[in-house]
């Protein structure tokens, strides 16, 4: 059976590479937890605010549990 996660984080300015290491972290923290062992995609998709500047990440991850 296919399942999907998604997991998100917020981006302030001048942090991103330690959110996006976070977010890395917390997806690999599943993975392990959960025993996936075979991941179909992995997607992300950034979430804006009204000025379109980008506020967020969602990663999602689709994957197949035994």
């Amino acid at each position: 059976m296919y399942k999907v996660k998604s997991f998100t984080t917020e981006i302030k300015i001048f942090e991103t590479r330690k959110e996006l290491e976070t977010l890395d972290a917390m997806v690999n923290d599943f993975i392990a937890k959960n025993n996936v062992t075979k991941l179909k995609s992995v997607s992300d998709c950034c979430t804006t605010d009204d000025n379109g500047a980008t506020i967020g990440i969602i990663r999602t991850i689709a994957y197949q549990q035994d």
